[in-house]
């Protein structure tokens, strides 16, 4: 039967974007397996199903996110792909980032008879999967979806990235305590941008007791000087910028050629590398908040990751450490649990490891991963611009309320 608990948000934020001790008191995430809840060691293998946006708008994030698991799962299974003899054999099925199509190929899934769903690159997506994990009784495990809901949203679901909530109080911590400060958000008027606004609205604002104002911008405009002289003009301690699309460079070039850079903190969030051109000039004068990035850590795990994703001819990105944590994630879930689901879940709930960002904890009461993040800059070196490390916050430094609190 499955589990019953109840759990409610008093605080849902929408995706603002679009990652020591193992088993127990010691250990690491590849040691061998304690004993748990299975009963079918040496047995048939364990399907895993990965729905998650391999084609669609998030692509390049799903690329990254199953780079990642791959390594993630040869990692933590000292390369044997087995656990307790038992080979996991992981399904892919590609939802292109449409929550219907999502739904469909978990479902298709589900009635196969798998009891561990990874992915939703999406927040849209993860969103419609949770629900559908608790019907079914199956372990859900969303990657980089950063949408808060899915904290707390039942006692199936979990993530092995970031949330929104992270974010912003990491963009907090360029100008400190935010009560009485001034907050701008430069933003298009779309879905996204509105979620962003909400999103610091909620956060800096509800909570933090700073002044947010909305800069919403029109999706059909090509001329961002009139709005960078706003952004310039308000004051603001912060400028916090949620922009996505095609538009970038010339929106970043406005507000350098308007001097936003020089009478604000302007804080955005730091995208894969191949968008690291769209910043144009303005990119060395910007403060990034970030997940991740590789020159942002030096562990035995990140070592280890990008050794193995390297060998297979590809490049340690933003959210190649999601992928990474979920199968080490899943390793854990069968070790202790095999074919259970509730002893699944009952492994996982309060666990801390090594993961590539330094030391993880799943929080017991809702599943919120709490994980150090980063401040960052670019710097240009040999003509490329390369991200540089600042500061990293501690994982309590952004750690999200706990779920129904």
């Amino acid at each position: 039967m499955p589990r019953t608990r109840s759990r409610s948000r008093t605080l849902t934020l929408a995706v603002a974007a679009a990652g020591a001790l193992a088993l127990g008191a010691c250990g690491s995430p590849n040691a061998a397996p304690s004993g748990g809840g299975g009963d079918s060691e040496g047995g048939a293998p364990v399907q895993v199903g990965l729905v998650y946006s391999k084609s669609g708008p998030l692509a390049t994030y799903g690329a990254q996110y199953l780079q990642g698991f791959e390594a993630g799962l040869d990692y933590a299974t000292d390369g044997t792909g087995e656990v307790d003899g038992r080979k996991i054999e992981v399904i892919e099925r590609d939802d292109a980032g449409d929550p219907a199509k999502a739904v469909a190929e978990a479902t298709d899934l589900i009635g196969q008879g798998v009891k561990i769903l990874a992915g939703s690159t999406a927040s849209g997506v993860g969103t419609q999967v949770a629900p559908l994990a608790e019907q079914n009784d199956v372990l859900f495990i969303s990657g980089p979806a950063a949408t808060d809901a899915l904290t707390g949203v039942n006692a199936n679901t979990f993530r092995s990235g970031r949330q929104t909530y992270q974010d912003i109080l990491t963009a907090q911590s360029f100008i400190g305590d935010p009560a009485g400060k001034q907050v701008l958000v430069v933003a298009q008027d779309s879905a996204f941008g509105q979620a962003n606004v909400a999103a610091v609205t909620a956060v800096l604002g509800t909570e933090g007791g700073a002044t947010v104002n909305p800069l919403l911008v029109p999706a059909t405009a090509t001329d961002f000087t009139p709005f960078a002289s706003q952004a310039r003009d308000a004051g603001a301690d912060l400028v916090f910028v949620a922009w996505a699309g095609e538009t970038a460079p010339a929106m970043w070039q406005a507000m350098g050629q308007q001097g936003v850079l020089e009478s604000s903190t302007v804080v955005t969030g730091l995208d894969i590398r191949a968008s690291y051109a769209t910043y144009g000039a303005s990119a060395t004068g910007i403060d990034y908040l970030s997940h991740f990035f590789a020159e942002a850590v030096d562990n035995d795990v990140s070592k280890a990751m990008a050794e193995r994703v390297e060998a297979d001819g590809g490049e340690v990105d933003l959210f190649t450490p999601d992928g990474f944590t979920a199968a080490q994630m899943i390793v854990r879930a069968i070790q202790e649990g095999g074919d259970d689901v509730a002893a699944m879940i009952d492994a996982l709930e309060g666990w801390t490891f090594d993961g590539v960002k330094g030391e993880l904890t799943i929080r017991e009461e809702d599943h919120a991963l709490l994980q150090p993040m980063f401040q960052a800059r670019l710097e240009e070196k040999n003509g490329e611009l390369v991200p540089v490390l600042v500061e990293t916050l501690d994982a309590e430094d952004t750690a999200p309320p706990t779920a129904g609190s």
